[in-house]
């Protein structure tokens, strides 16, 4: 068998190429094409006679299992049920780039490594195949992993279907692959990302505030908190709402409150929640019972880790105090002022647990 090559623009690639060499792969072919670490090797992880034809031509022992490609962060879940906050904060933090993390699998006892790779040509192969993409590196086990297409084909020409020459690959060395499944994160291949920067990104605690707009309460709790915590690099803070359609500043109130308190929110911009932003989060603390409810109802794992703001509050014996605190939009200013004491009065207990 003779393989094509096919010459694309690394970065600005023929996308009709493209989808000829997805379509390749969906149909049980093999294509070789360019990372930002090394090349791979692609085939259809659900084509059985596509992965026996990728076995034979890496030389690979049967019982080695072999990676994946994915296009977008949250599609993680379709091969994981892990909740572990460690995984998040390092995805979050990665990719896409040159990590692979080996995650639990969705049956028993299984493992699996998953990455986004950082190249235009990998994303949007992955993207047009609408399949999983078994993509170990384009030689044979135990040579060197190549860099170039040329490199490449000095093991696999004649063994797959296509290969893309793309240029070099940028990093030039494989992916740092994480153990993620056996307790503490555990770099198995060093590549780019050590151990030392795994171990930072994971031992930092996430404070998640949840608000609905995320432009008045939850920005009082953030910068606040910020504001009383700076300097620590151990603890990354953010806000999020639970009903942000358009990215918009903090409202004008918001910024004015915090800025008799000496803190500048001037440049925040909402954010509304998302399944990363929760998984990753240490503690998420929400301003109301809905809005508990509504984070729950994305993602009920992090049950465990969600609290109301005014359950930092101590209430005095024999008095019962508002669970809720009130939104203070389109209030008059002395409302924010009140919603920015309640915020003031639980940070100093929230604080301690930074």
């Amino acid at each position: 068998m003779k393989t094509e090559i096919i010459e694309l623009h690394p970065q600005f690639p023929d996308p009709r190429k493209i989808a000829y060499c997805a379509n390749v792969i969906r149909k049980g072919g093999l294509v070789i094409f360019p990372t930002e670490t090394v090349y791979g090797v692609g085939a259809n992880l659900a084509n059985d006679a596509a992965m026996k034809r990728l076995r034979e031509a890496k030389k690979r022992a049967p019982d080695k299992p072999f990676s994946i490609l994915i296009s977008q962060v949250g599609l993680i879940s379709n091969y994981t049920s892990s909740t572990d906050p460690a995984l998040y904060k390092l995805i979050d933090t990665y990719w896409p780039g040159p990590l692979t993390v080996v995650v639990p699998g969705k049956q028993d006892g299984q493992t699996i490594g998953v990455r986004i790779p950082d190249h235009p040509i990998a994303l949007r192969l992955v993207q047009d195949a609408q399949c999983t993409i078994a993509a170990p590196s384009a030689n044979f086990e135990g040579n060197p992993a190549p860099t170039t297409c040329q490199e490449a084909l000095r093991d696999l020409d004649g063994l797959v279907d296509v290969a893309i020459d793309g240029g070099g690959a940028k990093l030039g060395i494989g992916s740092s692959v994480v153990d993620l499944a056996h307790g503490t994160p555990k770099v198995l291949r060093d590549g780019v990302i050590k151990q030392e920067d795994i171990d930072r990104v994971v031992k930092k605690k996430v404070i998640l505030f949840v608000c609905t707009g995320n432009s008045c309460r939850s920005v009082m709790a953030e910068y606040l908190l910020k504001s009383m915590i700076a300097g620590r690099q151990d603890v990354e803070v953010a806000s999020a709402g639970t009903g942000v359609f358009l990215q918009t500043t903090a409202s004008s109130e918001t910024i004015s409150v915090l800025k008799e308190a000496g803190i500048d929110a001037a440049h925040h911009l909402s954010r509304s929640i998302n399944t990363i932003l929760l998984k990753k989060s240490d503690l998420i603390i929400v301003m109301t019972r809905a809005h508990r409810q509504q984070v729950l109802d994305r993602v009920p794992e992090v049950e465990k880790r969600i609290y109301l703001l005014r359950e930092f509050i101590d209430t005095p014996s024999g008095y019962q105090i508002e669970v809720d605190v009130p939104d203070p939009i389109g209030q008059p200013h002395f409302a924010y002022k009140e919603c920015f004491a309640i915020v003031k009065e639980a940070m100093h207990k929230i604080v301690g647990l930074v």
